[in-house]
């Protein structure tokens, strides 16, 4: 019975991890409907979604000292029951100042999942690769659907359908999940059979000043391509598709592709040193955004594929490292610090996508400033000592 709890538990944070992500990207798809109904261009109302992204990164701290403190488990209630009705508030919107205030709230209560539901995940396991492989699978399946959700309904019934619906399931996910998942029994690791036992203190320090990089840069190009994405496929595959459902629809497939990169790289992790996984992955985002600067319909297509597959790859590598060298005890807390500095960064993005569009009326200069952060990360991952691995059991 524990085993099947346990499992259930999996599935149900796995779906909270898709849910997260769609709630984040269901306004960047619906505002291309939106923006005639408000009377405003793109490039302004675009930004109406900030405030949704720095709470995103901003709520991750209080929330992950609220999981450690109170309960982890009532955390993801909180998160599934709270984002739902923010997601219902957001479609019941008439006026831009509401967009934000809505936006916003759903941010707020999305930022409880990446430090509250990445910890239980990894909970008392000596091997997390593979779990949180199939965990950012889902995660960025959520990313994939929330285009070709919020296109869909946007489509065939109104944008407000597309904040509703997705809202009332999350409501329902968290009444199962309250009904069938118990609290879980924390285990403090603190014997030192991890590699952080072998390592220096400066060696450590060295270790976590690599995560903060990657994290900061990976965040704004995760988010940065992820948000821009349905624009850039409305100019750039002018051949292929012309409906917001028809880009809705590539947008998904190219993040479903992209998804299946974490099952990659967490079979990797769990097999190796996580230095060469990283650099691998680091290695192929420059080239490929620089090609995506220039390229159009079937080109830009194969290498948006081909690009998003390792900005995809890159996740699971930085929470491996959290776990690596963090302790049970205060697990919830150092993922929040790490979300806090990967989505805090990540709002930049889009005031930068933005700026970048109004400034070019496209988005070359975008996928030349991420190529240059993707160059940064990849120059500094050398830094990493070869032998960081995943935790040796306590």
């Amino acid at each position: 019975m524990s085993m099947e709890r346990a499992k259930s538990g999996e599935l149900f944070l796995n779906i909270g991890h898709a849910l997260d992500h769609l709630f984040l990207l269901i306004y960047p798809t619906v505002v291309l409907a939106m923006a005639p109904e408000f009377g405003r261009p793109y490039s302004e109302m675009l930004p109406l979604a900030l405030g949704g992204f720095i709470a995103f990164g901003a709520g991750s701290l209080p929330a992950g000292w609220l999981a450690d403190r109170w309960s982890r488990r009532g955390m993801m209630i909180v998160f599934f029951i709270g984002i739902g009705a923010a997601s219902i508030l957001t479609g019941l919107v008439q006026t831009p100042w509401q967009i934000a205030a809505a936006l916003t709230l759903v941010g707020l209560f999305g930022a409880i999942y990446h430090p509250v539901g990445i910890a239980m995940l990894v909970s008392g396991r000596d091997k997390v690769g593979r779990v949180l492989g199939v965990n950012g699978v889902f995660g960025n399946l959520g990313v994939a659907f929330a285009a070709l959700i919020a296109g869909a309904l946007a489509y065939w019934i109104d944008w407000r359908a597309a904040f509703i619906i997705p809202g009332l399931v999350s409501i329902v996910v968290g009444i199962a999940f309250a009904m069938m998942v118990p609290e879980m029994r924390l285990e403090a690791r603190r014997s030192g059979g991890g590699p952080g036992a072998g390592l220096s203190r400066g060696l450590l320090v060295r270790v976590f000043a690599i995560l903060a990089v990657t994290t900061i840069f990976g965040g704004v190009i995760f988010n940065s391509t992820t948000v821009a994405m349905p624009k850039i496929f409305d100019e750039r595959l002018g051949g292929l598709v012309s409906t917001t459902l028809g880009i809705g629809i590539l947008v998904s497939l190219v993040y479903a592709f992209a998804a299946m990169a974490q099952l990659v790289v967490g079979h990797f992790i769990d097999r190796g040193a996580i230095k060469p996984v990283l650099l691998t992955v680091l290695g192929f985002q420059a080239p490929l955004m620089i090609a995506a600067a220039y390229f159009d319909n079937h080109l830009m297509l194969l290498v948006a594929l081909a690009m998003m597959f390792f900005v995809f790859g890159q996740i699971p590598i930085n929470d491996a490292m959290v776990t690596a060298y963090t302790d049970e005890a205060w697990r919830s807390r150092m993922f929040a610090l790490r979300y806090v500095a990967s989505f805090g960064a990540s709002a930049l993005a889009v005031p930068l996508v933005a700026a970048m569009h109004r400034y070019s009326s496209d988005f070359k200069y975008l996928f030349f400033t991420l190529a240059a952060l993707a160059l940064l990360m990849f120059a500094v991952a050398f830094l990493l000592p070869s032998h960081a691995r995943q935790p040796a059991p306590a």
